[in-house]
């Protein structure tokens, strides 16, 4: 089960990898409103960074320190390993597959950030550059805002287990507790409003791809295969929202 199991796991990066090549008009549309709706967010990223950090103190100190913490990738990979390793153990095959599921999105969503990161090299808010400064593949941390590491790894967590219930409430639950990581690091000044919401776009993309390719791989299978998470952006008097329908 174990081969078997770390087999798919890179059969998963890779099929993930694989997508785009193989989108058609639809695809190419919805990758156009992400696009879109992480532009538009970017035009207000000095204010709405702004606004995040000057309320980061009225946060709970726990909530901040819980983001921080569980979005780094060593955290982030114990979690999921636990998840697997229990699944395997039990000999659970909707836990092993809950499990390389996991690992597999956060491995190919992971390696992504990373590249994209460098080669964006767009400059952090604590760097105090701007929205508008890129230096890309500029080895210094402050270049690397674009996309959210913490946002990727913790949403492509919530999103993943969420798919396993029906109750809206509870998936509305998962995928607030999996916004927080993402959230904290603009609270920190670590990256702007768009680089998360970019960021979810991609934890939604790849945990999508690959857990159509693991319904080839096992039996179990998660509930609500036919629906999918779609989000909009809303604009009003002093406010913009992100909305997650599902």
């Amino acid at each position: 089960m174990f081969t078997y199991d770390i087999g798919n796991i890179f059969k998963g990066v890779g099929h993930s990898y694989s997508r785009p090549f193989h989108w058609k008009g639809e695809q190419w549309a919805d990758f156009g409103m992400v696009v879109g709706g992480t532009g538009l967010v970017y035009v207000f990223d000095d204010n709405t960074s702004r606004f995040i950090r000057n309320n980061r103190e009225s946060v709970p100190g726990w909530i901040r320190d819980y983001g921080t913490s569980y979005g780094s990738p060593e955290n982030n990979y114990i979690a999921t390993s636990a998840v697997y390793l229990t699944g395997l153990i039990l000999k659970d095959e909707k836990l092993r597959r809950t499990g390389v599921l996991l690992i597999s999105s956060a491995t190919s969503a992971g390696l992504l950030q990373q590249v994209l990161k460098s080669v964006v090299g767009r400059a952090r808010p604590v760097a105090n550059l701007g929205k508008d400064t890129f230096d890309p593949f500029n080895s210094s941390r402050n270049f690397h805002s674009f996309p959210s590491g913490h946002a990727i790894l913790a949403f492509t967590n919530a999103y993943a287990i969420a798919k396993q219930f029906k109750n809206p409430w509870l998936k509305a639950g998962i995928y607030t507790v999996g916004a927080i990581p993402g959230i904290s690091r603009v609270w920190d000044g670590q990256h702007w409003l768009s680089d998360m919401v970019f960021a979810f776009a991609i934890s939604i993309a790849t945990v999508e791809s690959i857990d159509r390719y693991l319904d080839s791989k096992y039996d179990q299978k998660y509930n609500d295969q036919d629906k999918k998470v779609s989000w909009n952006l809303t604009f009003g008097p002093g406010q913009i929202g992100l909305n997650l329908q599902f």
